[in-house]
């Protein structure tokens, strides 16, 4: 079975999001045999990578940071979808971190790369904000000698 991960930002510009679920509707349907898809179902990167690899027929792998993470989504809709997708998972990996923290983030993105065979970076090339974010886990996942594929519209920003 081929596993993919994903990493990525949350906030991603409307001006690129076909091209980042195309760029990953590539990389998940275009695949013969089993897959497994990796994803902590943070809005954004997470959540879209998700619905594009179901789509893809992938098993969907949930990797849960903390206990808490769920009251992290504030926004009813967000909620509703990270459930939503939660329970269309094949398994849910849940992280022995009782509160959501940047610690219990970057080890759900650690377990994500050492899990996968190649991750998928929605990633603007722009250091990290705090720590686990996109580019501390692409730094880990390279150090690793994991494939990663970086997935970004030039020229744009986030805000």
């Amino acid at each position: 079975m081929k596993r993919i991960g994903v990493t990525g930002h949350r906030d991603i510009p409307a001006e690129a999001r076909d091209h980042v679920r195309a760029v990953m509707r590539a990389a998940l349907c275009g695949h013969d045999g089993s897959m497994e898809a990796l994803s902590s179902l943070a809005v954004g990167a997470d959540q879209l990578f998700a619905d594009v690899a179901l789509d893809c027929g992938a098993e969907l792998t949930v990797v849960i940071p903390s206990g808490d993470y769920a009251d992290g989504f504030t926004d009813p809709g967000e909620l509703a979808r990270f459930q939503q997708l939660r329970g269309r998972a094949a398994r849910e990996i849940q992280l022995a971190f009782p509160h959501s923290t940047d610690e219990a983030y970057y080890a759900a993105g650690a377990y994500i790369a050492d899990n996968c065979d190649r991750l998928l970076a929605v990633w603007d090339g722009c250091p990290a904000r705090g720590l686990g974010g996109t580019a501390d886990i692409v730094s880990y996942a390279r150090d690793r000698g994991k494939p990663v594929t970086v997935i970004w519209r030039e020229g744009l920003r986030r805000s």
